[in-house]
């Protein structure tokens, strides 16, 4: 177990695996700068550099695991909903990092579905790219190496495994849909963001071009469908 050393003058002290003690840090900083970004960047960094190297690298790999956590289609098909220019790669890049800095709360219960997000106050366009960057800043400051050149990718693939247990996942997460299928897999986020005629009408944001892209469409509708047959069967059961 590789621990994040903290300076004695504070008394937590948190490991790779202590997810509780990474997630302390994230609510600390909103709850201190809430909507400011920028100034719960350079906080966390500070805090980060007082705690020297081992800190500052663990804090990028848990990060990182998180974020790589939440690189789902259907949470995507949720970020493309609440952005209002729709979400390319690196902007759902940077909106998961967005929800981890929301907290423990808010980014597990996204995971569990994505709909949940209905309840949560957008801002700053739901980037947070920065925060992605603070233990590798915080790294190179004290060591003027990357912690991305630093992370042991094997250790890094275990504390992935290790954080994913926390998660639930909501059922066809792993699917793409096109908008004129959102307003069924997410109801309650496309009613707040436009109403279903938005959706209907709403051209494909998927490139249809990438084979891997065509297989997850058609897997999502399918599945889907079987999903509300099985739904309707059990109301009839019910009768």
């Amino acid at each position: 177990m590789i621990t994040i050393e903290y300076n004695r003058a504070h008394n937590t002290e948190i490991t790779k695996k202590d997810k509780d003690a990474f997630w302390d840090l994230i609510a600390q900083a909103k709850a201190q700068y809430g909507q400011d970004m920028d100034a719960a960047e350079i906080w966390l960094t500070d805090e980060l550099v007082k705690r020297g190297p081992r800190a500052a690298q663990s804090f990028h790999d848990i990060m990182h695991a998180y974020t790589d956590l939440a690189n789902r289609y259907g949470l995507w098909d949720a970020a493309s909903i609440i952005k209002e220019y729709g979400c390319g790669d690196d902007d759902f890049l940077d909106f998961r990092s967005w929800l981890v800095a929301q907290g423990k709360e808010v980014y597990l219960a996204a995971l569990k579905n994505p709909d949940f997000l209905a309840e949560v106050e957008p801002y700053g366009d739901c980037r947070f790219e920065c925060l992605a960057y603070v233990g590798d800043h915080a790294y190179e400051r004290l060591t003027g190496r990357s912690a991305y050149d630093d992370t042991d990718r094997t250790a890094f693939n275990e504390l992935k495994h290790e954080l994913g247990k926390e998660i639930t996942y909501k059922d066809g997460i792993q699917y793409s849909r096109e908008p004129w299928d959102l307003p069924a897999f997410l109801p309650k986020l496309c009613a707040k963001y436009g109403g279903p005629d938005r959706f209907h009408v709403q051209a494909s944001t998927w490139n249809h071009d990438l084979h891997e892209i065509r297989k997850l469409l058609d897997s999502g509708k399918l599945h889907d469908r079987n999903k509300a047959v099985k739904k309707e069967k059990q109301r009839g059961d019910t009768r």
